[in-house]
């Protein structure tokens, strides 16, 4: 079967030179970039349930800039003043530069790390361990956190986004020859907006053991996996597979005109 359809659970991207985009024209098929999760902010009534009170603590942990995004709307809807004297810490270089949108980067004390996981920042949250952290998470969250206790780090985690399921509409075509996943949430929302999904020729990409897992574990078929040894990332797995099911397709037609 020729794939001519996917649907990659991203958003668009904002660049004109994804690799995404060469895929489409080099396979000739229309990738179209539907989140199935959607990211949405506590309100400020939500966040004080959680009895954490902002200006109590002396440095943050950043993981993604959504929680950057999150920490600041939070903080202006509550009339938090930030104090200059706060550090931050960012698992990346771009998430770190990306507090910009929000401070005078030069003028304050922030800290990442490179490998974007919170074990890359370890040695930075060490060396200020006498720092009352405030750890900005989403309501899904992995097990990283472990690090931090087992190195005996002062912090507090604090709910700042959810993430809810995208639901498709019922004037939304869902025509596609294949998904590509990114979260096991996005498995549990194709499940909660077509309980009686049946995959049949659908082909389903991941990216993640946790994602792969979660199709497993819902009884669908994984056709496509990255990371792998020969594809680190969800393009060059798609790509590879692609041109996999292309090589398929063209010795069929062969073995079907000798016959």
């Amino acid at each position: 079967m020729k794939i001519k359809k996917i649907l990659v659970s991203q958003p668009k991207p904002t660049s004109e030179k994804s690799p995404y985009y060469d895929i489409a024209r080099r396979f000739d098929v229309d990738i179209v970039f539907r989140p199935f999760i959607k990211v949405e902010g506590l309100s400020a009534k939500e966040f004080r349930q959680q009895k954490v009170y902002i200006p109590d603590y002396t440095a943050i942990i950043f993981t993604a800039r959504t929680a950057i995004d999150h920490f600041f709307r939070l903080c202006e809807e509550m009339r938090v003043t930030i104090p200059d004297t706060m550090k931050y810490f960012c698992t990346t270089e771009q998430i770190a530069l990306y507090l910009q949108k929000y401070i005078i980067y030069r003028k304050r004390k922030i800290f990442h790390g490179d490998t974007g996981k919170l074990d890359g920042l370890l040695p930075a949250l060490l060396k200020h361990k006498n720092e009352k952290f405030l750890y900005a998470i989403s309501d899904v969250h992995n097990g990283e956190a472990n690090v931090l206790d087992k190195n005996n780090i002062n912090y507090t985690k604090a709910v700042m986004y959810r993430t809810v399921s995208n639901d498709f509409t019922p004037e939304e075509a869902f025509d596609y020859d294949m998904l590509v996943f990114f979260s096991p949430q996005g498995i549990e929302s194709l499940l909660k907006n077509f309980p009686n999904f049946n995959q049949g020729n659908i082909m389903i990409g991941t990216f993640g053991a946790t994602t792969a897992q979660a199709v497993h574990d819902a009884g669908l078929r994984l056709d496509c996996a990255a990371p792998s040894p020969k594809a680190p990332s969800m393009t060059g797995a798609l790509e590879l597979f692609l041109a996999e099911q292309a090589e398929a397709v063209t010795v069929d037609n062969g073995e079907q005109t000798e016959h």
